[in-house]
């Protein structure tokens, strides 16, 4: 096999490709040799003695480019600001006789003008993610660490791994969809290898990482994908790899974001004709979130206007251009229903503004729409404070309120660009029934019994009969189902403008063996009305309550001084606890660690001390994780404030 570098183009035009920053390390020297042209005195010309590019931590150019947080030796300067060079000749510069001159060409296309913006989505290293269901929002913090040692070097590498040529590399919109596909390693090698299967076989479980430095490390000294991650996971890395290169980005999180796969703007959950959904036929599939990326960037390809965030998601869930990546779409784009522009902008649209269409399905062969809900998809979509660990509401930057004419103009929009409706849903859903229905589920902690409650409201004044049932369900986060562990079907009558409750125990024996990588149970109610036929349909999903791990720290919270960290936790179950890890992260003041505990029996406590010594001031966080064979998602947190060391 030849070592010969490929080339871009043949013949005499040939030239190796450029597309590795590790090539850049060590620059070629030159010296002009051979014969001199008569008339020319080599005394005349400046010769270069030495270059001082001032790229230590405390020289101006790292201060003042906010790079001195950079565990790299390396000058690293940011787009659109000036930097210091000092050039040393072998004799005085004479400006009468001598021409010197440097240029730059420098084009900020990722500049924020708000400085706490700057610090949020540049700088700041540590972040939160929000999870769970949209009436029981969860959230834990994730280290994005993109000024550890040696993580630039490993996103510089994720480039050079997809081959992307160095004169691509100043340009956000090319860096984000190379860095989209990257990040997972669907179909190129790439950091992250997703699993949704609850079976993390020779990897960790999704749920243990505590942030984005093991896994970009591990990736760069292996060579090979890391495993496994689920969304929240790839937006973690994903948003590490863009701040580290200077790129403003944020993690957001869509509640019952839509996947579908047909850009219809259109979800279809089918029912058979005694009200049970069918497996057979429905096809697409609501996550009860989805979290994905926004980078901040102009965009000189779309008209104007459409700069600003842009949603960038590395989980591979479809093609784009023949690889799974996804953007960078323009947000503002997405809301007013532009989606011809690109990149992947109808996929985004129907994410957040789908449809939801309960089709009854006949034995004839026909299908009845039974109800359509315009406003479940999207319902609200979040991110991170600015300067805090609070959650900020961004669902009117995505979509107008439902209901508004701006919103059904925006939804005319993308029809008329090509998403098309696979069924017309116009004029064909059915009149109102003369009953209500709803239920609601108990605050469920894991490992204790919890009631269903499901209530019936006649609003007429006939007497009815309703054949119903409750269905529960184990299901992943991305609602996919696993398993039907609850099946109670139950009869009601309704008296004239009456309404009556039922009540459904659910013990925690049986849902306690089938549990997936997050807590989440799925309740499916469907009740025909026998005198009207009419079917009536709701579905809701609840994420158990369950046990933290408790991190305590002794010692004096300085930079230098060694502090000694505690990490406990209590299994709370009835059951023992196998193949437990715990992990624990924290930038700026520890590596991550991870230590195994081969079983924990019930009630049992275990604890871990380790010592640590800070290396950054100020504000810092201390994240901790828990997984287990049979428990997972567990994790915890605790706030330091480092002081500096006192100057002598």
């Amino acid at each position: 096999m030849s070592d010969t570098p490929g080339t871009t183009f043949g013949g005499r035009r040939a030239v190796p490709p450029n597309n590795s920053n590790a090539a850049e390390d060590d620059l070629p020297t030159q010296e002009l040799q051979g014969l001199v042209p008569r008339g020319v005195n080599l005394q005349d010309y400046l010769n270069v003695v030495s270059v001082h590019l001032f790229k230590q931590r405390w020289d101006s150019n790292k201060i003042d480019h906010h790079t001195d947080k950079y565990d790299n030796n390396k000058l690293i300067v940011r787009r659109g600001q000036p930097f210091y060079i000092q050039i040393d000749f072998d004799r005085p510069y004479d400006p009468r006789r001598d021409l010197f001159r440097v240029e730059y060409v420098i084009e900020d296309a990722v500049y924020l003008d708000d400085e706490k913006e700057r610090e949020e989505y540049i700088l700041n290293d540590i972040g939160v993610i929000f999870y769970g269901d949209v009436k029981d929002i969860k959230s834990r913090s994730w280290s994005y660490g993109q000024f550890e040692d040696g993580i630039l070097d490993a996103c510089l590498y994720v480039m050079d791994r997809a081959q992307m040529d160095l004169s691509g590399r100043g340009n956000p919109i090319k860096v984000s969809r190379v860095g989209s596909a990257m990040v997972n390693a669907k179909d190129d090698e790439g950091v992250l290898v997703g699993s949704w299967d609850n079976i993390y076989a020779y990897g960790i479980p999704p749920s243990a990482w505590t942030g984005s430095v093991d896994i970009l490390l591990e990736y760069r000294s292996s060579e090979k994908p890391v495993r496994y991650g689920q969304c929240w996971v790839f937006a973690g890395v994903f948003n590490t790899f863009l701040r580290c290169l200077g790129i403003p980005a944020r993690i957001v999180t869509n509640y019952f974001s839509a996947h579908d796969n047909d850009a219809n703007l259109q979800m279809d959950i089918f029912l058979e004709e005694d009200g049970n959904v069918s497996s057979k036929l429905t096809k697409d599939s609501v996550w009860n979130y989805h979290c994905w990326n926004e980078a901040w960037m102009t965009r000189p390809d779309l008209p104007v206007g459409f700069g600003g965030w842009q949603a960038v998601d590395s989980t591979p869930q479809e093609n784009s251009d023949g690889m799974y990546r996804c953007g960078p779409a323009s947000v503002q784009a997405v809301k007013h229903g532009h989606v011809c522009f690109q990149f992947d902008a109808p996929f985004v649209f129907a994410e957040v503004n789908s449809d939801l269409i309960y089709i009854t399905a006949k034995k004839d062969g026909t299908h009845v729409v039974e109800s359509v809900d315009t406003t479940h998809i999207g319902k609200l979509i979040v991110t991170k404070q600015i300067g805090g660990d609070g959650m900020e509401d961004i669902t009117d930057t995505y979509k107008f309120q439902e209901g508004q004419e701006e919103e059904r103009l925006a939804l005319e929009t993308a029809l008329m660009y090509g998403a098309k409706k696979a069924v017309n849903t116009e004029g064909v859903v059915k009149s109102r029934s003369d009953v209500d229905m709803n239920f609601e589920v108990e605050n469920a902690v894991l490992g204790k019994d919890f009631k269903v409650t499901i209530t019936f409201q006649n609003n007429s004044s006939n007497r009815y009969t309703i054949s119903a049932y409750l269905s529960g369900n184990i299901t992943f986060y991305t609602g996919v189902s696993k398993t039907e562990f609850k099946n109670e079907a139950f009869e009601v009558t309704l008296e004239p403008l009456s309404f009556k409750k039922n009540e459904v125990l659910v013990r925690a024996g049986e849902y306690m063996s089938q549990l997936l990588e997050q807590a989440f149970l799925h309740f499916f109610v469907t009740a025909r009305v026998n005198e009207s036929r009419d079917v009536l349909a709701k579905q809701k999903s609840i994420v158990l309550t369950i046990p933290k791990v408790i991190i305590k720290v002794r010692g004096t919270a300085m930079v230098g001084s060694d502090m000694i960290v505690t990490v406990e936790f209590t299994n709370p179950l009835k059951e023992t606890l196998q193949n437990v890890w715990i992990h624990l992260d924290g930038p700026g003041v520890t590596r991550p660690k991870r230590k195994m505990f081969n079983e924990i029996r019930p009630n049992a406590t275990v604890q871990w001390e380790e010592v640590c010594r800070p290396w950054v001031s100020g504000p810092r966080k201390l994240i901790a994780s828990m997984s287990s064979d049979s428990l997972r998602h567990v994790y915890g947190e605790l706030d330091l404030q480092i002081q500096r060391r006192p100057s002598m």
